[in-house]
């Protein structure tokens, strides 16, 4: 319990300590941001800021830092340590770069901005990249809900499919403040209050269980176990940074009001989704008694089953069950559906096509839905692979291009520092674990561990040569 309170208080400190630092490298103005500026009442429109909040909670948490949390903690309370630094240095730093960067260009897709700092080529091969994150995302918080509501209700699977695909073609297509923002607060209050409420029940030992004090030991309960690097750190993903994230901060970047409003959205969110994966990973050792039984249940009934016997063990079957289907099946849709209006943005950027008149909308919406729809029958579990490797492989572009940013905009500054010791970090991660994964090359971690090393430092030289030296003008 000890080891729990202190990882949750450091990433509150964390918010009010290194956030204020991060902010002070950006200074934020009172000049009209583009929620003002650029007002069409479709994607740019001013927001409340409780309620831009939520909605940039609900955009990135989508099953990150619950499922994601849940396969972290089989690796056993060391996951703590991950999610705290990772939350506080890498995720939120990430997160809040790219809400500012987008705040500070116009409100640009996150695609346009890196090819500002990193060049043509690279934007183009983003803006690839990012569509099909995009429609991966879409597909598999399209698949994983349907499947749980098609589970706990005892009906087909197809209907559900169907029903979450006109909600998502509607979440797509319509101003921003029609669907998302009336719902989004809704479901945003009701996971943070199943976290709180799963921690209560923890801390009280509701049901005899005593919660695991932090160890660096990797638990991983099989007798080959698995290397906790870099599998962990691809695992937890969304619980500690998510290059997910840098795709919906532009959306919200179209809503604030202030630049003064960034810290608290952005870098803010971040921290309580870490809180929130933190008091999931805590939970599943916990209630579980041992990363073995957390490992019998995932196999049992599936993360889903996980959460809903968590749920209902903390919380009582009433409560419980209401929060646990919320959890877990309006989380999904909620990044779901943002994933693809990104994807919609980030094309229009592409082709420049106004996004104020309908008939622009469906031309994007409509190929993207029917993409999605067809992916949904692709085994699950082998687009969820390859979207979690994707997904921190972004991580570490947006972080690469922070660097660029914060270089060029303070030449004069360490500030560049904040995101490129990220970078590095996360370049070796996603470097070694493709090289080393199943869904990879599977080559031996004696050639994997080096390699990723030396790919980090090959990141690290092109950066310095191509743009530190001869920064892009705007």
């Amino acid at each position: 319990m000890i080891t729990f309170l202190v990882a949750l208080f450091a990433l509150i400190v964390g918010f009010f300590v290194y956030g204020s630092l991060i902010e002070k490298f950006f200074k934020p103005t009172d000049r009209p941001t583009p929620a003002i500026t650029k007002k069409d009442g479709v994607d740019f429109v001013p927001l409340p800021t409780w309620k831009v909040f939520l909605i940039q909670l609900l955009n990135i948490a989508g099953l990150g830092p619950i499922f994601g949390a849940l396969g972290g903690a089989l690796w056993g309370p060391v996951v703590y340590f991950w999610i705290v630094i990772g939350t506080i240095f890498a995720g939120g730093v990430h997160d809040y770069l790219a809400g500012m960067m987008s705040l500070r260009e116009g409100g640009k897709s996150i695609t346009e901005i890196v090819g500002n700092e990193l060049g043509d080529t690279i934007l183009t091969v983003m803006r690839v990249f990012l569509v099909v994150l995009m429609v991966l995302v879409g597909t598999v918080f399209l698949t994983g809900p349907a499947m749980l509501i098609a589970k706990l209700t005892a009906s087909p699977l197809m209907p559900w499919l169907a029903a979450i695909l006109i909600y998502y073609f509607l979440a797509t297509l319509l101003p921003i403040d029609t669907v998302i923002a009336r719902l989004y607060p809704l479901f945003g209050a009701a996971l943070i209050i199943m976290a709180v409420g799963i921690m209560g029940g923890m801390l009280l030992g509701v049901g005899g269980h005593t919660m695991p004090e932090m160890q660096l030991a990797n638990l991983y309960p099989s007798d080959d176990p698995l290397p906790i690097w870099p599998l962990m750190f691809i695992t937890v993903a969304c619980g500690a940074i998510s290059g997910f994230h840098s795709t919906q901060s532009p959306l919200m970047a179209r809503c604030l009001k202030s630049e003064r409003l960034a810290r608290p959205v952005f870098y803010g969110a971040m921290v309580m989704e870490g809180l929130i994966a933190l008091i999931w990973a805590a939970a599943g050792v916990t209630f579980f008694e041992s990363t073995g039984g957390l490992a019998a249940a995932l196999k049992a009934g599936g993360p889903g089953g996980a959460v809903y016997d968590i749920c209902v063990g903390f919380m009582g079957s009433g409560v419980g069950v209401t929060l646990a289907m919320l959890g877990v099946v309006a989380c999904p849709i909620t990044s779901g559906d943002t994933a693809l209006r990104a994807a919609r943005l980030i094309l229009a950027d592409w082709f420049k096509l106004e996004q104020v008149s309908m008939s622009n909308r469906l031309k994007l919406a409509i190929p993207l839905l029917v993409i999605a729809g067809i992916l949904t029958q692709i085994d699950f579990n082998v687009i969820w692979r390859y979207f979690s490797w994707m997904n921190q492989t972004l991580a570490m572009m947006i972080l690469w291009t922070g660097a660029v940013y914060l270089h060029r905009t303070r030449p004069n500054s360490s500030a560049y520092l904040i995101s490129l010791i990220p970078a590095l970090f996360m370049s070796v991660v996603t470097c070694t674990y493709i090289l080393q994964a199943k869904e990879g090359f599977e080559l031996a971690t004696s050639i994997t561990y080096p390699a990723g090393i030396v790919f980090a430092l090959i990141c690290l030289a092109t950066c310095i040569k191509t743009r530190f030296q001869q920064p892009l003008h705007h």
